[in-house]
């Protein structure tokens, strides 16, 4: 199947070059990071040139002793709630884990885990300072973030001290390696390693990892297995199989293999013989029963291991109120499968959909269905179509006269619907748009231009506003891609790039706002196991577009009987209900948007690896989910 996201792409994100609405920027992670590991640097250089006994006891009062690692805090599970208290999943509410030996651990898993981890480790005093060092030459030179921890140091991390990222608690870290190296040896260490450390959702420990994943006792990983497992603890939500980004494994896995063949353990040609193995990720422990509206809450769980670190939400007792209304929530995941069902009857080939449903007012997210079902393995259920990039059709036109709005245009501005070519770029063909229905209506104004989605007249308006400002408005209003202007043409004006479900939700959001822009949000409270808030979502709105324009629009776009003449009765709902459809070329993509001032809905249907639907368009795809939800949802 083909990935819906390029390893490019992937492997960029990876490094922290993705853009994320919930993620800090990329210069201040880098920046922070950076000033730790020169901090760190600098004290050990420190103590190496004066001997400083007083230091270093200054920094060891009080510390944990590496004797009583079985004394540590029991783990607390994490809670997340729906707006109205139900619980869609319990994170670590049975912590999984079983205890291996080190004699259980296969030799391909533990040579992959130092080798991606710390290939110095059976060397080092317990700290690498060329490590530290390597790490910040690549934040310095701009390639993204590396960690400069040891083996022994993520022991410690992850048994005997608080997760807090500060100088002081990094040198307690230094202190209590030292002490580990000298308790224990080598192996023993890499044994507390191999069973202290997260490996995604329930499981800490290879042994819990390796019966969730594939469903075996880790003695009989194989080596494909292995190397998969062994990159998932730097970053056990960002690379987990089950996870929001389930594609981050494989790309996760080439590099622990990479990283193999530089330290001498593993060959090219065996490389390519495991990227060549189909694995069968079970995901156990992510079952049906354990989890509601599983698409949303992975991307809830990926947002708070963003804001507070991945052990505090796998173990910190934390109680998250998030925006999901669990009524609508239901409505969305029942239309989507009531549609899915119809469309295989029509022999329609469209496996999957996705649902976002906002309130525009608060920017809460109501409702996230990701696929038709998260744990169907064939047609890949587990990843998130509201967070993927895929061509809008036709649903971007109303950017584009919006665009064209606030330089002056007006609904009763006059355009031609004629065949047109437009010049291509250097060497290449001219770029002559057809309509949908392959005829041309003349002379028409920008209501019935963008009631009918006729094609010619939008690309024609995008033409005469230019690109950079209507990339620049949609910027604004939400869209987080359409980030390099020379990939686009004049064909952007018909769904040309890559967009998210998610940000068109954003997008759509304030056009039902009349022009202001309150941030979607999933997350509305977080509180510690203690019922301290540590997070209160507290947002204000934001004009983006004068309401002037934005009325014109929604005028537009509401007007049921300008619509009627292509699209009939297709959009009534028994109430006014603005609109806009949207198909790729090749029906690899149906889109429909609808919105009232109170509730927007976005709808994507299509197959995940790309294949296109027999004759599906927005209309007949994606319409049905739409009217569906929001018909049922308002009168809820």
């Amino acid at each position: 199947m083909k990935n819906p996201f390029t390893r490019r792409k992937i492997k960029r994100w990876l490094v922290g070059n993705r853009r994320s609405p919930h993620a800090y920027t990329a210069r201040k992670r880098k920046v922070r990071l950076l000033s730790l590991l020169v901090g760190i640097t600098l004290f050990i250089i420190f103590l190496g040139a004066t001997g400083s006994v007083a230091v270093i006891a200054i920094f060891s009062k009080d510390l944990p002793s590496p004797d009583k690692l079985s004394d540590r805090d029991i783990p607390q599970s994490t809670k997340i709630y729906s707006n109205d208290g139900v619980l869609l999943y319990e994170i670590f509410g049975d912590e999984r884990r079983t205890l291996v030996t080190l004699e259980d651990i296969p030799e391909e898993l533990k040579q992959a885990t130092i080798a991606v981890e710390d290939s110095e480790f059976y060397s080092h005093p317990g700290f690498d300072v060329m490590g530290i060092l390597r790490a910040a030459s690549v934040i310095v030179q701009g390639e993204g973030v590396q960690g400069g921890s040891t083996l022994t140091q993520q022991v410690v991390k992850n048994t005997l001290l608080t997760p807090e990222r500060t100088i002081a608690r990094k040198i307690k870290e230094f202190i209590l390696s030292i002490e580990l190296e000298r308790k224990y040896s080598k192996d023993e260490i890499l044994q507390m390693y191999f069973n202290e450390s997260p490996y995604g959702g329930q499981a800490w420990g290879v042994g819990a990892a390796s019966e969730m994943y594939f469903g075996k006792h880790v003695r009989d990983l194989s080596l494909a297995e292995s190397t998969y497992i062994a990159g998932l603890p730097q970053g056990p939500s960002l690379y987990s199989p089950c996870g929001a980004y389930p594609e981050n494994a494989v790309v996760r896995q080439e590099m622990v293999l990479n990283a193999m063949i530089k330290n001498g353990y593993l060959t090219e040609e065996q490389k390519t013989e495991v990227l060549d193995t189909k694995l069968s990720v079970l995901c156990t422990g992510y079952g049906q029963d354990s989890i509601k509206a599983p698409h949303f809450v992975m991307y809830v769980k990926s947002i708070l291991t963003q804001m507070f670190g991945e052990k505090m939400v796998e173990q910190g007792g934390l109680r998250v109120t998030t925006s999901l209304d669990w009524s609508t929530q239901q409505i969305a995941q029942e239309e989507v499968e009531k549609q899915i069902a119809n469309l295989a009857a029509a022999h329609a080939n469209a496996s999957n959909a996705g649902v976002i449903s906002t309130d525009p007012k608060t920017g809460e997210i109501l409702a996230m269905v990701g696929s038709v079902d998260y744990f169907d393995q064939e047609h890949d259920g587990n990843v998130n179509v509201i967070l993927s990039e895929r061509q809008p059709g036709s649903s971007i036109k109303p950017l584009v006269y919006l665009t064209a709005f606030t330089l002056g245009y007006s609904p009763a501005t006059f355009v031609s619907d004629i065949r047109t070519c437009f010049p291509g770029g250097a060497g290449q063909p001219d770029y002559c748009p057809v309509n949908w229905d392959g005829k041309y209506w003349g002379p028409m104004d920008i209501r019935t231009a963008l009631s009918n989605s006729r094609n010619i007249p939008a690309v024609k308006t995008l033409q005469a506003v230019g690109m950079q400002n209507m990339i620049d408005l949609a910027h604004q209003l939400g869209i987080t891609t359409l980030n390099d202007l020379d990939r686009y043409g004049l064909s952007l004006a018909l769904g040309g790039g890559e967009v998210r479900p998610l940000d068109m939700a954003q997008v759509f959001s304030v056009f039902a706002n009349m022009g202001e822009k309150v941030p979607l949000k999933a997350i509305l409270h977080v509180e510690d196991s203690n019922g301290t808030v540590l997070f209160e979502n507290t947002v204000s709105a934001q004009r983006i577009v004068d309401p002037g324009y934005v009325y014109l629009l929604n005028d537009v776009l509401s007007d049921s009987s300008e619509r009627k003449r292509t699209f009939g009765n297709s959009f009534e709902i028994g109430r006014t209900i603005a609109t806009k459809t949207g198909t790729t070329n090749d029906n690899k993509d149906a889109w429909t948007v609808g919105y009232t001032p109170d509730f927007v809905t976005v709808v994507w249907v299509g197959n995940f690896d790309n294949e296109p639907m027999n004759g599906i368009q927005g209309s007949t795809g994606a319409t049905p989910i739409m009217k569906g939800v929001v018909t049922r949802a308002l009168q809820g």
